[in-house]
């Protein structure tokens, strides 16, 4: 990722802070990048609103094949935020404590979909 790059932090249920690298869509990302990716758009108020979070490998997520990107579209997302992190477990524990703090990436405000539904 690119130092000089725009970032942004989400914080996560926990209060932990994740800093997080700003793409503009279509995100044009490095092969073999492993991380955790947030596809994002702005609100009326200039506050950054996620409609998917997830991980993984990074230049497959931030392609139009990824299996919600027609959602994901739908829904409006103009930047592709993503940071490298190359364990599986912990790329996991972030997605999660994400999406605890952010329930609105869930369906149907986001494209998430809910564990078991």
């Amino acid at each position: 990722m690119a130092a000089d790059r725009p970032t942004c932090q989400w914080i996560g249920a926990s209060g932990t802070r994740y800093t997080y690298y700003i793409f503009p869509l279509p995100a044009s990302i490095g092969s073999r990048q492993i991380g955790n990716y947030i596809y994002a758009r702005s609100s009326v108020q200039g506050e950054w609103v996620p409609i998917y979070i997830g991980e993984g490998d990074l230049a497959d997520r931030a392609s139009g094949s990824h299996h919600q990107a027609q959602c994901i579209k739908r829904k409006g997302a103009t930047r592709f935020h993503c940071h490298l992190n190359s364990s599986p477990e912990e790329r996991r524990a972030e997605e999660q404590d994400l999406l605890a703090n952010h329930q609105n990436a869930y369906q149907p405000g986001g494209c998430n979909e809910r564990p078991g539904g």
